[in-house]
């Protein structure tokens, strides 16, 4: 019997869409028939019976996409507990890539959040969550509510484990101490102690320890096992052992029927301790995205019925008044229709001083209105507001695994099963060579190696250092969009800026002024005059001069256009005649006078503009698109940083010359026209080096994808912040430099964090083995090898909170440590 799937597919828009998209569906191995309605939009395929399922979507999927018809898909974000180690993240992923019709799904252990895309005709969001209970972890409802509920619930665990475990230690333990024999003995023989011990551990493994049996089992039972099933099988086996030996202590050779008790118990309680402290540490890490969520507000103040009425903020619709007093925050995305202030958007662009505002600019959602009192027209709401956009912007690269995370979860995955190996082997060698008493030995030898072994700190290791990151990098006006893109700047060895827009300020500006009678003012007036009849941008600059010196323009008449030369017109009876030096050498008018002025100003790579009256020059101006103030020194931070720079640009050779000179940037890619500018990019990669491209407009799109991480400055579209990897949400090109400085430390901070992981149990399974006992005489006791491990994972996200004290210096630009607000090295 055959069998079907349902696609929904996107894209079409025609009956030659649909022929295309089913001859590439039919292409598909196993695929019997395919069936696609352009009406719905929806596929449906029809499958050989012994198809596997899974692997006809996948097949299908690509096909699509290569059709150039993707597949609809969807995300779904679950938040998860019980999430502990790397094993744990790659069990979630089998689960859920078990799942006929996931795509893809990316667990993060920092935020214990897990991202699936899946096509909706084909699993739901309960069979994603029952998979993952089935794999014994467990899906809540709230993101933002989890960790606090989940902090909450180990406190609980941590002081009632604490409550049984600090006698039990003290009773234990206490009489090993000299006297402590013959203290406790006067009240109760030694078997009786030992049945103390049993009803103190008892509940600390069994009601404390129990998510660790749950999620051990089921790890175990779908092969596999992760740091619950570690534990499991460490602290049971002490608790078993010492169980036996209470009850049948005949069972054991001489001098082995001992108690465990309270290894089993203080296994469990700091672990809990450790875990709890880890809850409180990824908290700090996940700080930026709260402070985000926080800046919405949950109503606003709306025209309604005659009068402005509080609203519940999901009711307001764009088209909606709004109106805003000193010192509150902007509700929603709107532009100003009425009042002026000056809001602090430093939540959006890291810059602390505030933005002025008044009729026609556009607000925020989030950030804070000042003094004075605004109304505005809502724009965008709910989901759509930039707000909320950052917010997912940065929940979406806390979620990316950068590569180096995608091969610590692999290597998580075949960890946790060698480990077993290992203790497995350590018993056996120990029973086999050991001295007596060879049981207890083996069995302690063995727990310490699965205790010490336990994967936390790799899995820790880079989503923690991650999420500080990213949310550093968003309080900062520095966006990634994919986690990747910290590692890919961090890497870098090359940035390629386009110079339009990006380099320069991207619109032209009057910048020399000259007249041959020293009447300037005068010179500008008959200029702008002219030029304010002109659609040419050169046109717009004079014009936008004149009016910033309050220079009144004279009335024009019989103003005409040469294409090609220039702008004639009579302005108080003369005529006034603006062009280039050929249309002065058309009208036959001498331009010796100003020639020196001329050529230095081409050098400069800027446009002169002649200006004639009734054929005898009168002066001449210079226009061009001026490089950001900021431009060069950041060219020179870059290359103390040992980064090669480049310049991209349409400009010819003569002028892009001049602005790389002016700016310091030795390799000038001239005369590239917007689609040769991703060539460009792959050349450079061609060559061995990783691009960075930075870009603001609609033709950087190609290479800011192109590139190895493309960044886009928040002032440039949306089809270039879509395109790039990373947006700069200041308006400075600082931020770049920020960007780097950020990556890199963060890279160092992540490579740290891997040296003390893998180092750790590299160097203390052996230890916990037995291999210095045939040296010492010591051997490691469990429960020092539990507190190691919990000291480990701490060690991983301190490290990582580290990346907390990064911020840009706002007077200087250079990135300081906020403690001592004293400047961090370039390699930071």
């Amino acid at each position: 019997m055959n069998k079907e799937i349902e696609l929904e597919i996107t894209g079409m828009t025609c009956g030659g869409c649909v022929r295309r998209a089913e001859q590439a569906l039919l292409a598909v191995p196993q695929v019997t028939q395919a069936d696609i309605n352009l009406a719905t939009g929806r596929a449906t395929l029809t499958i050989a019976p012994d198809a596997e399922r899974r692997e006809v979507i996948a097949a299908a999927v690509q096909a699509l996409e290569e059709a150039g018809y993707p597949a609809g898909t969807e995300v779904l974000s679950l938040s998860l507990t019980g999430l502990t180690c790397g094993g744990c993240v790659n069990g979630v992923e089998k689960a859920l890539l078990a799942l006929p019709g996931v795509l893809d799904a990316s667990v993060n252990l920092g935020t214990s959040n897990a991202r699936v895309t899946y096509l909706p005709r084909e699993v739901s969001r309960s069979e994603a969550v029952a998979a993952i209970e089935a794999a014994g972890y467990g899906v809540t409802d709230s993101e933002v509510d989890a960790p606090v509920d989940a902090a909450a619930g180990l406190r609980r665990q941590v002081l009632i484990a604490a409550a049984f475990t600090i006698p039990l230690v003290i009773i234990a333990m206490g009489r090993h101490l000299p006297g402590g024999h013959d203290f406790f003995h006067q009240w109760m023989p030694e078997r009786a102690w030992i049945a103390v011990e049993w009803l103190l551990a008892t509940p600390v493994v069994f009601w404390a320890g129990r998510d660790f049996f749950i999620r051990g089992y089921k790890e175990l039972s779908h092969f596999a096992p992760a740091m619950s099933s570690l534990v499991m099988i460490g602290a049971g086996a002490a608790y078993v052992y010492s169980l036996l030996a209470l009850s049948v202590p005949g069972l054991f050779p001489a001098g082995t029927a001992l108690s465990y008790f309270e290894a089993a118990g203080v296994i469990i309680t700091l672990i809990l301790v450790g875990r709890y402290l880890e809850q409180i540490a990824r908290g700090r890490t996940s700080e930026a995205i709260r402070r985000l969520l926080s800046l919405q507000t949950p109503t606003a103040r709306v025209w309604r019925d005659g009068d402005y009425t509080e609203v519940d903020i999901d009711a307001v619709q764009a088209g909606d008044q709004v109106l805003v007093r000193p010192g509150e925050r902007i509700p929603v995305d709107g532009e100003v229709i009425e009042g002026q202030s000056r809001i602090d958007e430093s939540m959006i662009s890291g810059e602390p001083v505030p933005v002025s505002k008044g009729e026609g600019d556009e607000v925020i959602a989030g950030t804070v209105n000042g003094q004075g009192s605004i109304t505005f027209r809502v724009v965008r709401v709910g989901k759509d507001t930039v707000l909320a956009q950052i917010i997912d912007l940065v929940e979406r690269a806390q979620a990316e695994k950068p590569p180096i995370q995608q091969l610590a979860d692999r290597i998580a995955g075949v960890f946790v099963p060698i480990v077993l190996v290992i203790a497995t082997l350590t018993a056996v060698t120990w029973l086999s060579v050991g001295p007596d008493p060879v049981l207890s030995y083996a069995f302690v030898a063995s727990v310490s190696v699965l205790l010490i072994a336990c994967p936390c700190a790799m899995g820790l290791a880079t989503p923690t250092a991650v999420m500080v990151a990213t949310g550093k990098g968003a309080e900062n006006g520095m966006l990634m969009r994919r986690g990747a893109a910290l590692e890919a700047l961090a890497r870098a060895d090359t940035v390629v800026l386009d110079k339009t827009g990006t380099l320069t300020i991207g619109r032209p500006q009057l910048t020399d002024l000259e007249a041959l009678n020293g009447n300037e003012a005068g010179l500008l007036a008959l200029l702008a005059a002219v030029e304010n009849h002109s659609e040419h941008p050169i046109g717009t600059a004079v014009v936008e001069a004149a009016r910033a010196r309050d220079i009144a323009l004279p009335a024009v008449s019989d103003f005409a256009a040469e294409v090609g030369f220039g702008v004639h017109a009579k302005v108080d009876g003369q005529m006034v005649q603006v062009g280039a030096a050929h249309y002065m050498e058309k009208l036959g008018i001498d331009v010796t006078p100003v020639a020196d002025t001329a050529q230095r100003l081409a050098d400069q790579a800027r446009t002169t503009i002649y200006v004639a009256v009734d054929g005898a020059l009168i002066g001449l101006a210079a226009v061009a698109d001026p490089a950001r103030p900021e431009s060069a020194a950041v060219v020179a931070a870059l290359k103390k940083r040992g980064l090669s720079v480049a310049m991209v640009t349409g400009d010819q050779a003569a002028t892009a010359n001049a602005v790389a000179r002016s700016l310091g940037i030795d390799e000038v890619l001239a005369g590239v026209l917007p689609d040769g500018k991703a060539t460009e990019v792959e050349r450079l990669q061609a060559e061995g080096r990783r691009v960075i491209f930075v870009g603001d407009g609609i033709n950087d799109a190609p290479a800011l994808a192109r590139a190895d991480v493309g960044v886009a400055i928040g002032s440039g579209t949306d089809v270039a912040i879509e395109a790039a990897d990373a947006v700069l949400m200041r308006a400075d090109l600082y931020a770049l430099r920020d960007a780097i400085d950020l990556a890199r430390k963060t890279h160092r901070v992540i490579r740290g964090n891997f040296v003390w992981a893998y180092g750790y149990n590299v160097a203390l399974i052996p230890v916990a083995a037995g291999l210095l006992f045939p040296l010492t005489g010591w051997l490691l006791n469990p429960m020092a090898a539990s507190a190691a491990m919990s000291v480990s994972s701490l060690f991983v996200l301190t490290n990582s909170l580290r990346l907390r004290r990064f911020t840009p210096h706002p007077s200087t630009g250079e990135p300081t440590d906020e403690r001592t607000r004293r400047p961090l090295p370039a390699s930071a």
